[in-house]
């Protein structure tokens, strides 16, 4: 499919070719949705589902150019719905959630009508194992897919795909001189507030004649954002998420070099929809201002670390201290075609 911008889609996934056609006509409209809603639920039978509805529709012509009544003909289907749930029901095999070679044979199933079908051997024990880390077997009846961060990464081949019991930033650590990529043990905190210079409330400027005073001003900063930086290094933190800022800068360069001297990992830019999903991957609390930086709002981590994936980098942290609840899947693919096909079949 070439989109209008230009954009092309390769797939065999229905909901996916239907979603991009632009279809006007309500009843049109309607399959659209019945895809999406069989998407969401089963995750596959979007084609089957649409071709079933197609022809039932097809047939309804015929009853209605006899001359019988819309009123009638929705009742009757009401009817044969009623039974057809009663035939599946006794057709179907209940899958105990324990038991994972079925549930990764219904995955290699599903996986089986999709272009990454060749690699349905590993992508099926990967889905399985994320759905699993992140519902009680005893007693799910389904998962929220919100729980499951898909990343993907270009270079490497679909086989470099993995399961990674912690969180996956699709971003590079600051490289300040001297600062650290690996961090053991780690204590992390995530921070809403800005290590950099105050900013008046309205509009206004400073113009400084004397060069004393233009001193006083970079000390004050400096001093500014140190106190700061001691104040994160002395509650033990040595891993630092600095949510992005719309306002004014989150980091600057000065108090990048702090922390790189201070043996603080840092990561910048951490978007606002990710919070709550870091937030319940790692136990943490988001910090919002400097007086509640306290060593009971960081949480820990076995290891966190900068990898280099292809021509850009990710960070990793592995090992969250507490029970998780979240799993990401990193992705690889050689193109980006594979790359979105393998992202919408997982």
């Amino acid at each position: 499919i070439q989109a209008s911008k230009g954009e092309v889609t390769i797939t065999n996934d229905g909901a996916t070719i239907l979603k991009q056609m632009q279809v006007i006509h309500p009843s049109a409209q309607m399959l659209v949705e019945l895809a999406k809603a069989q998407d969401v639920e089963a995750g596959d039978g979007t084609t089957t589902v649409v071709v079933i509805a197609g022809s039932l529709l097809s047939v309804c012509q015929t009853l209605l150019s006899k001359g019988i009544h819309p009123t009638a003909i929705s009742e009757s289907f009401q009817t044969a719905a009623a039974m057809c749930m009663k035939f599946l029901d006794e057709l179907a095999i209940p899958v105990d959630l324990n038991d994972r070679q079925s549930l990764i044979r219904s995955a290699a199933t599903a996986l089986s009508s999709k272009v990454v079908s060749d690699f349905s051997g590993l992508l099926a024990p990967i889905t399985v194992e994320a759905v699993l880390k992140c519902i009680d077997p005893a007693t799910a009846t389904n998962v929220d897919l919100k729980d499951i961060k898909v990343i993907t990464k270009l270079g490497g081949t679909l086989e470099d795909t993995e399961l990674v019991e912690g969180v996956v930033f699709d971003k590079k650590a600051s490289h300040a001189a001297g600062s650290v990529l690996i961090v053991d043990k780690a204590k992390i905190g995530l921070i809403q507030f800005c290590i950099s210079p105050p900013k008046t409330d309205m509009e206004n400027q400073v113009i400084v004649t004397d060069y004393k005073q233009m001193d006083r001003i970079l000390d004050e900063e400096r001093n500014y954002i140190l106190d700061i930086c001691k104040q994160i290094k002395k509650a033990g933190c040595n891993v630092l998420l600095i949510q992005k800022s719309i306002l004014r800068d989150a980091t600057n360069d000065l108090a990048l070099h702090f922390l790189a001297k201070m043996k603080v990992m840092v990561v910048r830019d951490v978007e606002r929809e990710d919070i709550e999903f870091i937030c319940k991957s790692l136990s943490c609390r988001p910090i919002a201002s400097l007086d509640h930086f306290l060593p009971e709002s960081l949480s820990s981590a076995e290891r966190v670390e900068e990898l280099s994936m292809g021509s850009s980098k990710i960070i990793k942290v592995t090992g969250p201290s507490i029970g998780q609840k979240t799993v990401s899947i990193l992705v690889r693919g050689s193109n980006k075609l594979i790359l979105d096909e393998a992202e919408r079949s997982i």
